[in-house]
């Protein structure tokens, strides 16, 4: 029986997901998004053409593959809609490849006025939430108050929603919250017609027929692990397991099904919205970084925080997914650095740690290893051997230090500036 083999990002998620499972995806027959909401945007560029996928699995785009959302993603119809209704415009017809889990969890249009009312009732403590309403739909999952996907199907289907509206309405006014959703609603109730049109399917059932039947299947994951639920840099983290046991949770399989366990990472690091981040720069390098590396996001638009690879986070990222592969992205934006450098250890209070801690706090500070430059365009080359030394040497200190290899290695945005070792 086949394996599920699966891809995840390592840092706090805009590691390049979407280009790298576009890449990979002519090797398999079934791509399946695990967890996450619209609330991360996976960027594919081909063809002189730029897509931006925040539901739809990344698979989409290779002709005749079965693309699934799996039972522990949570979906919101109207953005689901425009999505998919954008793809189709461009010739990518998704109702013949798309099949949709009766479990996913289905974000309401009150979700979003919740999400925002939590956020600005921290005031000061917010935590960076992008507003999607992807908190409280999880949040109603847990409690057991959640409305799914199957629903749609049900003749209660009306008064399901009703009870749950109902409920998140008691919580606007408690909380004081000023909104008006008739609009929003209006557009919600036409999204779940459009939403009824696709294959609404047992995907748990589904994902281990085809693994019986011999089917290559990869699991997409979506934000990264820092920003798991338990793993990450609690509390600013998603809402959901964004490691590779969410595979097992959010399709339904096995843990022995799980078969290669792809981990990206940037050859240095970004984040988004609040939180820690050991190696963040607030000089020049980290603008230039911004600037070359166009690190804003993909469904945001915010500008994202760039540090330094930090290799105490990256190896507690592979420790906690099980990498068997790394997958290096966008080594071409220090192209013209002339000194790279790379935290190897914490300093924590006198003390120094290569482990990942509890809490990062303030007195944290990162120990450095500094790297020579390669001081020429990456983009120039078409194989690992034609690489220049000082770029070589960042890329086999890296697996050396995390005792895994480093299997492909991105050189631009394109499909094709991909380099497979």
């Amino acid at each position: 029986m086949k394996k599920v083999d699966v891809i995840l990002g390592l840092q706090w998620g805009d590691e390049g997901k979407g280009k790298v499972v576009d890449v990979l995806t002519p090797r398999y027959e079934v791509v399946a998004r695990f967890q996450g909401g619209p609330n991360a945007g996976h960027t594919l560029e081909f063809n002189g053409e730029k897509y931006v996928l925040r539901s739809i699995p990344s698979g989409i785009f290779q002709g005749g593959k079965t693309n699934i959302i799996g039972n522990g993603v949570v979906i919101d119809a109207v953005l689901f809609r425009e999505e998919a209704e954008a793809l189709a415009a461009s010739g990518h017809d998704l109702t013949k490849q798309l099949c949709i889990s009766k479990k996913a969890h289905l974000i309401l249009p009150t979700h979003r006025m919740l999400d925002a009312a939590y956020e600005a009732a921290k005031g000061s403590a917010k935590i960076g939430t992008t507003g999607k309403g992807i908190g409280p739909t999880y949040t109603d999952k847990v409690s057991r108050n959640g409305m799914r996907v199957g629903d749609l199907l049900s003749p209660d289907f009306e008064s399901i929603y009703a009870a749950a509206k109902a409920r998140h309405e008691k919580i606007l006014k408690s909380l004081d919250y000023q909104y008006d959703i008739a609009e929003l609603e209006k557009q919600w109730f036409e999204a779940v017609k459009y939403l009824r049109r696709f294959h609404i399917i047992d995907s748990e059932y589904f994902v281990n027929d085809c693994l019986s039947q011999d089917k290559s299947v990869l699991a997409e994951g979506a934000q990264g692990t820092l920003l798991d639920v338990d793993f990450g840099s609690y509390p600013f983290v998603t809402s959901s397991n964004t490691v590779c046991a969410g595979v097992c949770t959010g399709l339904g399989v096995a843990p022995n099904r799980i078969g290669e366990v792809f981990g990206i990472f940037k050859a240095y690091c970004t984040r988004v919205g609040s939180g820690p981040f050991p190696t963040e720069l607030f000089d020049e390098t980290g603008e230039r970084l911004c600037d070359i590396g166009h690190e804003f996001g993909a469904v945001t638009g915010r500008r994202r925080r760039c540090g330094w690879l930090d290799m105490v986070a990256l190896k507690y990222s592979i420790m906690v997914n099980g990498v068997t592969q790394l997958i290096m992205m966008k080594s071409d934006v220090m192209n013209d650095f002339d000194t790279i450098r790379v935290a190897t250890a914490y300093e924590i209070g006198g003390r120094t740690t290569s482990e990942f801690p509890y809490e990062i706090t303030g007195d944290l500070r990162p120990v450095y290893t500094e790297f020579e430059g390669w001081k020429c365009d990456l983009r120039r080359y078409g194989s690992y051997e034609e690489f220049p030394e000082a770029f070589k040497r960042y890329v086999e200190f890296i697996e050396r230090q995390t005792g895994v290899p480093v299997k492909i290695i991105s050189v631009g945005p394109d499909r094709g500036e991909t380099i497979v070792r």
